[in-house]
């Protein structure tokens, strides 16, 4: 034995491998007439391992050297063992790079790979750089989607005009506003700083239908005035000015400050929102601007009197016709439900109350959960298990989904040691990339199919536990779909009391039919091997509990000592026992310390142990006891009626435990009780705008009391297609409030201003009905074709284009069908009770 301690190693290395420089010779302040200025060095730091292997330990007073190669195995190695890293079955390293804040993620990833593929040179022979995580194709390719949904919104809402207008001069009017509206729209979000991406594109295929509202009814009374009355462009023009202007302002305030409010929500649904905002409101201003300068330019420019000798070709005469059928069809209904007042007045409140029935069995949400083609896996062995067991498990994994999806898999990226439950042997976690959305046509070829059968099939591996889950729409709020909350311990009533809480609530969870994959994010409590070092006897026995304690730490685990170079590189040295020292708990009697007198102590005269059960990771959440706990919610289940039935669970508990949601689910929280306020603050300024615009309280109480239509449209669309309550069904419910309110505005100013004229209030709802069917028909259809291929999109980002493309759709729908009859209703009514008032 060379009676010597780990101790001994350290010292001799950090005195033996170190940079010293001594100084220069010849250095200031110097002698008069130095001829000589040098740097003296004494010593610089190791830089192979025989270097090393000579480090002296110990001189023996017969003068023999007790040498590092003598009591020590020197070997370059890796910085860590504790992580393995595989790639589809093979042997490989992983590199995570996050995106700094406000940077863009497509040129931050060009970037990225730019530079690999220029260090990949320098890797060896048969090294292979991949991308298993890479997020950037699902944004490229929701990004291309959503620009081919704009171009074919353009195509249709062109289309559109067309039929109605049958005139390829009058079409082209409102069409040459849409690229100078969206030009000016990319210049506004340019100076708010905005990017174009998915929630700014969605918003500008909404703009399409909207933007070329203005410029459609510009162009259709022109034209109007041009048949009926025989004028000339010019004069057609200028009269069309006079008459619509009012109903221009009104269209575009309503709009406008319908998505204003959403500007100013916080969090993650009011950046969400501002991008709507900002995209819709800029596109409206600027549409009524061009529908107010550009397009009466050029309708006087390029509309003409129709050739009556002219004869229009039998599609053209065909579609007119049975247009006239519904419009006098529409006159008569609208006549008819006029005379009845009170009926429908009724049928309106039958409406409101299947309304409020149909929205309150909206399940709730954040917002849709994507196929962005990319799975997470987290596995699990007993407590105590070795990295070499979890691997098995890990490679049984592998197995199945090469296997099972060979076809499907792009990547397999799997790593045993680690977890986002935390740093254990018994930990591991994945991530699968799934082949594009093209391969992937078939239902049971979506992320979310593949996700449910696997973590059926893989709950059959015994002696582990493995999870498989997509990850979140939103990547910064958590790491995976689902709910995620804190379970905390309010009143302290301690670990094992909260573990037992965590194990009830758990096994409540797993026969719930509403929750799948409820689970601890966390390592479970594992068997501990205390040491307990006696102070008093090693105090007695002259030991430092400085030495014992280092002792330790390098004899059980390992310690840094500091920097060698390598290569010309600086990399780190570690001083760690041999692996026959550190197996078993026997190994202990193998470990000594020096004391004072310079004799050697075994750490069975100071040390006793024990084994125990405790936690490798404890957690807090403002300050109490708290365990994470992730899960999801079954299969036609919402996020909303999941996190329900979990708050219901924890409040079974005993007193003192409480639930805080985090991530996505905090965020769902916080916008449910965000979006009536939302709801109401629209609402409430779009009266009052209508009210300071036409100095009127009948004219906005007419509007407002019609808007609830077109939102009983949107939800009852959502409802038929299983859609939650979520972010983007609360933007298609604002949208509807702008585009019902539009209608009715159509409407009631035509109303208005025949009334001023002295038309008797029935008389004048009927023709302001009858006269602007037409611009609101043309104009609601075009904005329905322009958000249908958001609703029948497929592939990446397939889920919220659909789920925001079907509620506007049925909202506009509704405040088509619904409104175009209950806003003369209402004007009549209102006007008929102020008139009172004022008699």
């Amino acid at each position: 034995s060379y009676s010597m301690t780990p101790l001994d190693v350290r010292n001799a290395l950090e005195s033996q491998n170190t940079n010293v420089t001594a100084g220069q010779l010849g250095g200031l302040p110097a002698r008069q007439n130095q001829q000589m200025n040098a740097t003296v060095t004494a010593q610089s730091l190791l830089k192979s391992e025989d270097d090393f292997r000579r480090v002296v330990l110990r001189v023996n007073p017969d003068g023999s050297q007790v040498r590092l190669s003598d009591v020590a195995k020197i070997e370059r190695g890796s910085e860590t063992y504790d992580v393995l890293v595989r790639y589809k079955r093979m042997p490989a390293i992983g590199m995570g790079i996050m995106l700094a804040s406000g940077a863009n993620a497509l040129e931050t990833s060009k970037l990225v790979k730019s530079k690999v593929e220029e260090l990949s040179q320098y890797l060896p022979d048969g090294v292979k750089v991949v991308y298993p995580r890479d997020t950037t194709p699902f944004i490229e390719l929701s990004i291309k989607s959503v620009v081919q949904t704009l171009v074919e919104a353009i195509v249709l809402v062109f289309l559109v005009m067309l039929l109605f207008l049958q005139n390829i001069r009058a079409t082209l009017i409102p069409t040459i506003a849409v690229p100078v509206v969206l030009l000016g729209t990319f210049a506004v979000l340019y100076a708010f700083g905005f990017s174009i991406n998915v929630l700014s594109m969605f918003a500008m295929v909404l703009a399409i239908g909207l933007l070329v509202d203005d410029a459609i009814v510009v162009v259709e009374n022109v034209e109007r005035l041009i048949e009926e009355e025989h004028l000339t462009p010019i004069e057609a023009t200028r009269k069309s000015m006079k008459q619509i202007s009012g109903a221009l302002v009104g269209i575009t305030v309503v709009l406008s400050t319908v998505f204003i409010p959403m500007a100013f929500f916080s969090g993650s649904a009011g950046a969400i929102y501002r991008q709507f905002s900002i995209t819709i409101v800029a596109a409206m201003v600027l549409s009524v601007f061009v529908a107010m300068i550009l397009s009466p330019s050029l309708c006087a420019t390029l509309l003409k009197p129709r050739d009556k000798d002219k004869k229009p070709n039998k599609f053209s005469e065909g579609f007119n016709r049975f247009f006239n059928k519904g419009r006098d069809q529409y006159e008569k209904l609208t006549t008819y439900i006029l005379r009845r007042v009170a009926r429908f007045v009724v049928i309106y409140g039958l409406l409101l109350s299947g309304l409020a029935f149909i929205f309150n069995q909206l399940p709730t949400s954040f917002i849709p959960n994507e196929d962005q083609g990319l799975m997470y896996l987290l596995v699990s062995t007993p407590p105590g298990a070795t990295a070499e067991r979890t691997l098995e498990t890990a490679v049984e994994v592998e197995d199945y989904f090469f296997e099972e999806y060979g076809d499907l898999v792009e990547h397999m990226f799997t790593v045993v040691g680690y977890s986002y439950s935390g740093m254990a042997q018994n930990a591991g976690m994945g991530f699968i990339g799934l082949k594009d959305w093209k391969y992937r046509t078939e239902e049971n070829q979506s992320i979310f199919a593949i996700n449910d059968k696997s973590m059926k099939d893989l709950a059959s591996i015994k002696d582990a536990s493995v999870y498989t889950f997509y990850p979140p729409p939103i990547r910064e709020l958590g790491n995976s779909s689902g709910f995620s909350f804190q379970l905390v311990d309010r009143v302290g009533h301690g670990h094992e009391a909260l573990m037992a809480a965590k194990n009830n609530l758990l096994k409540k969870a797993a026969s719930d039919s509403r929750l799948v994959g409820v689970r601890a994010n966390g390592l479970e409590d594992v068997p501990q091997f205390n040491i307990d070092i006696d102070h008093e006897k090693a105090a007695a026995l002259g030991l430092s509990l400085d030495d014992i304690n280092s002792t330790l730490q390098i004899a059980w685990g390992s310690s840094y000592v500091n920097d060698y170079i390598d290569r010309g590189r600086i990399k780190r040295v570690y001083l760690q026992s041999g692996f026959d020292s550190r197996m078993s708990p026997e190994d202990l009697d193998k470990w000594y310390v020096r004391n004072n007198q310079g004799e050697m102590v075994s750490f069975k005269s100071f040390a006793t142990t024990e084994w125990v059960n405790g936690s490798p990771k404890l957690e807090r959440f403002n300050g109490d006891s708290s365990l994470n706990i992730l899960g999801q919610p079954a299969e036609g289940v919402s996020s909303g009626e999941a996190m329900n039935a979990l708050e219901e669970m924890v409040a079974e508990l005993p007193d003192g435990y409480g639930i805080e949601w985090y991530g996505m689910s905090y965020e769902e929280k916080q916008t449910g009780s965000q979006a009536n306020k939302l709801y109401l603050l629209s609402a409430l300024i779009v009266f009052l705008s209508l009210a300071a615009l036409y100095e009127s309280w009948a004219v906005p109480l007419s509007v407002i009391l019609v808007v609830p239509l077109g939102i009983l449209g949107a939800v009852l669309a959502a409802w038929i297609f299983n859609l939650p309550n979520d972010v983007f069904l609360q933007v298609a419910l604002l949208t509807t409030v702008g585009l019902a309110a539009k209608n009715a505005i159509l409407i009631i100013e035509f109303a208005k201003v025949l009334r001023e004229e002295g038309v008797a209030p029935i008389e004048a709802a009927i023709q302001a009905s009858t006269q602007r069917f037409r611009p609101i028909l043309m104009t609601s259809i075009a904005f329905i074709m322009g958000v249908v291929p958001l609703a029948i999109s497929s592939g990446a980002g397939a889920e919220s284009q659909n789920a925001i493309g079907i509620s506007v759709m049925g909202g506009m729908l509704g405040a088509t069908m619904l409104v175009i009859f209950f806003a003369p209703l209402f004007y009549v009514l209102i006007e008929q009770l102020f008139h009172k008032k004022e008699s």
